[in-house]
């Protein structure tokens, strides 16, 4: 009885009182705290999802969306030829939209790997890339000062013993167990675990030290997929073995113990459901448009506005945005891609001071409507996002007055004048130019006493 409860309670993120969580290591808080530092600091990074999935061009799940066997998905392995890859390039548009770190997408799910891994076939090398996309990418991304991290799909869609699951290209067309048990025959995920787990092993001992490891994802119930088809708990363990600072992500699902995962991944959710997890350790994952690898004909890509909210409002609730680029499989980043990183990085060039290093307000202060806050405990810099430019020449801020000692837009440096007769109460009343400056989101940094 008490296993279920504490089940059931885990599941609402709640545990009983006194009852410690089973842990895998023996990490302090403060430990975790420290090795994690340098990712709650960075606050922005780049998720790059590449693949034979570039060739269909209509998104990284074809293989499971239109059931393609793999004799049919042969020809885009036949005919990969990035001939304009440049990781290089990659890295210093990355650097320049003001990404602090990089994780790409090693494998997906259709089991295709961009490094030259010993225990398969079906990897770039053999294609007539002829090279290990992998190495070029991490050498690219460390020369210009970025973290590295590798996302590994758990699951594999290619793999001769991975079972057909609920997701599988494979799947039967109805929920049939005598059709699973007959499709699944000569397949053993025994096999497949070591598979997983001795490529897992490569990629944390080839390339040097590895910032971030996002595994994908966990899928328990009927005809699906967690912890024990994985082996997670001893894959988890080898991975700290191997790279004791790297940082995980939670899809392992072990999350019922207290180191079983360093953050949540809220996955392509609105900029209202981010407000609760303020308190947590997170980082949202969304794409520009609405898929992650290259899909050429799909048109509902995110506006410069929409972004700079993603980033500040993941920021203003104490997470990290992890923003996806999906390249063609030329190997270059399309066009409206770089249109989106272009304006990114002209806002991030001006105002990234209100993003690094900071995250949630103080409690006393209050975001006025139209406002997003974040702040920086070190420097005692409280930063107010203007999604919504005053007409009148004024902002008042309620609770402010007697808090601070001077204003500026963080662009440029440029004074803000207090109005102090306008000042009344506890509103501190700022005098604003009637002109909006010219950035889609202006930001007031306010130095605090």
């Amino acid at each position: 009885m008490r296993k279920t409860i504490l089940s059931a309670l885990l599941l609402l993120g709640l545990t009983l009182p006194g009852l410690a969580q089973k842990r895998l290591g023996n990490e302090t808080a403060s430990q975790k705290t420290k090795r994690m530092e340098w990712w709650t600091d960075a606050r922005f990074g780049m998720f790059i999802h590449w693949g034979l999935y570039a060739l269909p061009a209509r998104h990284e799940w074809v293989k499971s969306n239109e059931r393609i066997t793999d004799e049919n998905y042969q020809k885009y392995f036949e005919q990969f030829n990035p001939d304009l890859f440049d990781a290089k390039k990659w890295a210093k548009e990355a650097k320049a939209a003001g990404m602090k770190y990089a994780v790409l997408t090693t494998k997906h799910h259709e089991g295709f790997t961009l490094f030259d891994s010993k225990y398969t076939n079906y990897k770039a090398t053999n294609t007539q890339a002829k090279r290990d996309l992998v190495k070029e990418f991490v050498e690219a991304f460390r020369a210009e000062g970025i973290k590295v991290g590798f996302y590994y799909s758990l699951i594999d869609w290619h793999h001769p013993d991975f079972t057909v699951d609920r997701y599988h290209p494979l799947r039967p067309n109805k929920d049939n167990d005598d059709e699973y048990a007959a499709l699944n025959k000569n397949r053993d995920m025994a096999k497949y675990r070591k598979y997983l787990y001795d490529q897992v092993t490569e990629l944390l001992t080839r390339y040097g030290k590895i910032d971030i490891l996002w595994a994908d994802f966990s899928y328990p119930g009927k005809h699906g997929k967690g912890r024990d088809d994985w082996g997670s708990v001893a894959l988890l363990k080898q991975i700290r073995k191997l790279q004791p600072q790297i940082i995980v992500d939670n899809r392992l699902d072990l999350n019922d113990y207290e180191d079983g995962t360093d953050f949540e991944t809220p996955e392509q959710v609105g900029t209202k459901e981010l407000e609760k997890y303020r308190g947590k350790v997170w980082e949202t994952c969304q794409t520009f448009s609405g898929s992650w690898g290259y899909h050429r004909d799909e048109n509902t890509w995110k506006s410069n506005r929409k972004l700079l909210d993603l980033l500040i409002t993941s920021v203003a609730n104490g997470g990290n945005l992890l923003l996806n680029v999906g390249p063609t499989a030329r190997g270059e980043f399309d066009n409206r891609a770089n249109i989106a990183l272009d304006s990114l990085s002209l806002w991030m060039h001006a105002n990234s001071k209100s993003i690094y290093h900071c995250t949630f307000a103080p409690e006393e202060f209050k975001a006025t409507e139209g406002t997003k806050l974040t702040y920086n405990k070190d420097t005692r810099k409280l930063y107010v996002h203007l999604f919504e430019y005053p007409n009148t020449g004024y902002i008042t801020l309620d609770g402010y007055k007697n808090q601070v000692k001077y204003a500026q837009f963080l662009h440029d440096n440029s004074e803000i004048q207090i109005d102090n007769e306008k000042s009344a109460g506890n509103s501190l009343v700022l005098k604003l130019p009637k002109k909006k400056p010219d950035f889609q989101i202006p930001v007031i940094e306010l130095a605090l006493k």
